[in-house]
């Protein structure tokens, strides 16, 4: 695990872009394309937004790139609330990636459906690789939890399906989520997380004992894999370091 503080949100959001742009083309150099896992929330708003604009969006080859989601919620695709839906407007919209290298998770049908499709192109698409996605983007809650693996649900200790959906009464909602499985055997994952709300939280989920029942980031851990934190001192706040 490597760990990367930066003073405040917008400088990570600038290394963190910088250091995307570095990576893509270093896989670039010995693979025809690059699978990128997107995550929702507002984190990652202000990273996508300088992926868009010069420099970082003309150091990137976009048609190569394939791009996935981590998790969505199961709204209509006009809903605010749905992370395909953010993506477009600040990221997809603006860079000249191909429209069939995009493939957020569907809302229009039932989420169980929608999880087992998910789960069938990503097993169409990784077919007989080493690892999975080239990048899995993921952001951490409050409550620690990432992906829609929230605190004490099962999906957490989901063994075999890739994808899934279920209901989850908190949010009175379906929420379609890839699993631990299929993130786990990815080349390179990387944590965002900002602000002094997520310090001790952070703390726990690196620091802390093992529990993903109550912290289930604690389950993201790549099999062959590198595991990146992208952080801001404010969230940094509490780690021995």
């Amino acid at each position: 695990m490597e760990l990367h503080v930066a003073k405040d949100a917008q400088q990570l959001s600038e290394n963190l872009a910088a250091w995307l742009c570095n990576y893509i083309q270093s896989v670039l150099q010995t693979k025809e394309r690059f699978t990128f896992v997107l995550s929702g929330g507002n984190t990652p708003k202000a990273l996508y937004t300088l992926l868009a604009k010069a420099p970082y969006r003309d150091m990137i080859e976009w048609q190569k790139l394939h791009f996935f989601w981590g998790d969505e919620r199961a709204v209509p695709f006009e809903d605010a609330r749905n992370n395909a839906k953010m993506a477009f407007d600040v990221l997809l919209n603006h860079v000249p990636v191909l429209a069939g290298n995009i493939h957020p998770m569907l809302t229009d049908r039932d989420p169980k459906v929608a999880a087992k499709e998910y789960e069938a192109t990503l097993h169409q698409y990784f077919k007989g690789e080493e690892t999975t996605f080239d990048l899995v983007l993921l952001g951490m809650g409050d409550d620690g939890h990432t992906l829609s693996l929230f605190p004490g649900t099962p999906i957490i200790h989901e063994k075999k399906k890739w994808a899934d959906a279920f209901f989850l009464e908190a949010q009175d909602m379906y929420r379609i989520t890839l699993t631990a499985p299929v993130v786990n055997q990815s080349a390179c994952i990387v944590f965002l997380a900002t602000g002094d709300n997520k310090a001790m939280t952070l703390h726990e989920v690196i620091e802390g004992a093992y529990n993903v029942d109550k912290f289930p980031s604690q389950i993201i851990k790549p099999v062959n894999g590198e595991l990146h934190w992208f952080v801001d001192e404010a969230a940094a706040a509490a780690l021995d370091r």
